[in-house]
């Protein structure tokens, strides 16, 4: 095995087409070929009378992740990651508003036209389910439509490192599943309480704003609760769920205070927690929780969660090089017992160098999980550095890492969500 041609080689690999790198920008070409214009689509088909389920099966025909609705704007789908617009006319708000009151009640209208803000879910019998987030756009109704396929794929059909089936045996602590907004949280940890389900006989119990996968008694039994129809908020139901028996926990959304402050003493008493941050990596999620708190509680939050963590899984999705779907790219960061001195002791500008140096035990950086992605032919380069913590470290790693023998996408189908 050679390494691979460093980056900027002129005779080796091509240069990267992402703006903003300087020297690693393409040459400006003089004499480019006229762009040819699309040829002649069919008119746009009508909204009059149109049920939401139609736009619907059409993102489930095409495995989208999303569909969003808005005024001056025919119906636009997330596919593979980027959007597109269906043949459809322009919603005006009369559609629009017409089409969303249909799918809810009479009591959730009164709630949305009082709040201006709606979150449910929706299903297509025997297809698919969908989040749906119901908003005012300009005076307009408007809403996101995000996919929830009715199967839970297992981590291994996600590409999943195989360490998340190991954590998901801890008999107690905290495990966060953090990333940015449809990166696939709600989709790995889906799959995680499905490994417990099928391997394990707990009590576990999800709190879900609102419920996405919906999961059946196998070995366990997993009660489900939704905020606004099961439980008011997030904190009740956790306070609540402390006094119901269960093994096993998940928060879908840690956002104050409070619901950190009980989960931390959830994991205190013996349970194991999952909860999801909307963090890049472990260090900031770290800090996150931590800094919610008053100064003068936060050396005590440091203490309990350097004693209670067991793990952050970061995620984010990449195009898949070469095909159709998305791969994901996760950091993981394994509390050990260096990692929790240095979380007692703030020192957390100093995790991402542990987690690098700590391989042998699971470990791995974000950057070192799109170096392994990119040399197995799994990501493009140039979008492996656009969602790099350190893009010269990543350089520095492709340049000096040799190429796996067979290098090349192997085995799983691509995530898409």
């Amino acid at each position: 095995m050679s390494n691979i041609p460093p980056i900027n080689n002129p005779g080796g690999m091509p240069p990267m087409a992402r703006p903003g790198v300087g020297s690693m920008m393409p040459p400006i070409q003089q004499n480019q070929e006229p762009v040819k214009e699309e040829e002649p689509k069919a008119p746009p088909a009508l909204l009059k009378d149109l049920h939401i389920d139609e736009l619907l099966h059409i993102v489930v025909d095409r495995q989208a992740s999303d569909l969003h609705i808005c005024q001056s704007s025919p119906p636009v789908i997330r596919e593979d990651g980027k959007l597109k617009r269906l043949n459809y006319e322009e919603f005006t708000p009369q559609e629009i508003q017409r089409m969303m009151y249909d799918i809810i009640s009479d009591e959730n209208i009164n709630k949305f036209e009082t709040t201006l803000e709606l979150d449910f879910s929706y299903s297509l019998p025997r297809r698919a389910r969908f989040r749906v987030n119901m908003y005012r756009d300009k005076g307009s109704v408007a809403a996101a439509f995000r996919l929830i396929p009715q199967k839970i794929p297992t981590t291994e059909q996600l590409n999943l490192p195989p360490i998340l089936n190991r954590l998901c045996e801890k008999p107690r602590g905290l495990i966060l599943v953090t990333g940015p907004t449809g990166s696939g949280k709600s989709t790995s940890l889906a799959a995680m309480i499905n490994h417990i389900n099928t391997n394990f006989a707990h009590h576990i119990i999800t709190i879900e704003d609102p419920i996405e996968y919906l999961h059946e008694h196998k070995q366990s039994v997993i009660n489900q609760r939704e905020v606004g129809s099961d439980t008011r908020s997030f904190l009740n139901a956790l306070r609540g769920s402390l006094r119901e028996d269960p093994d096993i926990l998940l928060v879908g959304e840690m956002r104050d205070m409070e619901t950190i402050s009980l989960a931390i003493t959830a994991a205190e008493t013996g349970h194991l927690v999952f909860a999801t941050l909307h963090t890049n990596n472990a260090a900031e999620s770290v800090d996150r929780m931590i800094d919610v708190f008053p100064p003068g509680q936060q050396e005590q939050i440091r203490v309990q969660l350097s004693n209670n963590l067991v793990a952050i899984v970061s995620q984010q999705l990449l195009p898949r090089a070469g095909s159709t779907g998305r791969v994901p790219a996760n950091e993981i960061m394994i509390a050990s017992s260096a990692i929790r001195n240095l979380i007692r002791e703030a020192k957390t500008h100093q995790i991402t160098s542990m987690i690098q140096t700590s391989g042998n035990a699971g470990m791995i950086t974000m950057d070192q999980c799109l170096r392994d992605l990119y040399l197995k032919g799994f990501i493009t380069l140039e979008d492996g550095m656009s969602r790099c913590q350190n893009p010269d470290e990543l350089r520095k790693m492709i340049n000096t890492q040799a190429a796996p023998p067979g290098g090349g996408p192997q085995g799983g189908a691509p995530m898409r969500r």
